[in-house]
């Protein structure tokens, strides 16, 4: 198989599992409310669409493409910086993610801002510890349910950076760029994210 076949085959399959899954939410997303803003679900088109024109923004604005896993390499240089105070900027690692603050560090914070003030416009703001689905398969027990998210964390954050990318850098400024590796990336990360929910939910519990 050449190599403009497998372009098309990746994005066939990258298309076919994205609009299966955008369908999907599609019903569940339908609501009578008119006031959009206080929907707790919008149509995935709409927000696809507005995260489409949001990346054409960061691109003109910042040069820079929608990512987060950045921020992680970057924070963890400062915090290394801040307790050994030492020239960590020189550190192979730290070429690319200087260690400060920077746009992709102030992405993530405007993330957990936006989803705060989403639950609150929307009224469905709550304290959930642990998710109903965990609750019913493995109990109500918090320490468990956040150690395993930690893990989780930590193996996604680790993916992230060997890959040159996470479900924003890969999923969204790679894809639309149409980056061979991003759409790569992208079936891998449907094909992980099923298997690893089947492993835990239907294995494990």
């Amino acid at each position: 198989m050449n190599r403009n076949r497998t372009i098309k085959v990746i994005f066939l399959i990258s298309f076919l599992l994205n609009t299966t899954i955008a369908l999907g939410q599609e019903q569940n997303s339908i609501s009578t409310d008119n006031n959009w803003f206080q929907q707790v679900r919008w149509s995935p088109y709409v927000v696809g669409a507005g995260i489409g024109i949001l990346s054409w923004i960061s691109f003109l604005l910042s040069d820079h493409p929608l990512g987060v896993s950045g921020a992680y390499a970057q924070s963890y240089g400062m915090i290394e910086k801040w307790f050994k105070r030492k020239d960590v900027e020189q550190q192979s690692g730290m070429q690319k993610n200087a260690p400060a603050i920077s746009w992709e560090i102030m992405l993530v914070i405007g993330l957990f801002i936006g989803a705060f003030l989403s639950a609150i416009i929307s009224r469905d703001f709550r304290f959930e510890f642990v998710p109903q689905l965990w609750d019913t398969k493995f109990g109500d027990n918090a320490f468990i349910r956040w150690l395993v998210a930690l893990i989780g964390g930590f193996i996604m954050g680790l993916g992230a950076r060997w890959a040159g990318g996470c479900t924003s850098g890969h999923g969204i400024s790679g894809t639309l760029q149409l980056v061979v590796s991003s759409w790569v990336a992208v079936v891998c990360f449907f094909i992980g994210g099923i298997a690893a929910t089947m492993f835990i939910y239907y294995v494990i519990g």
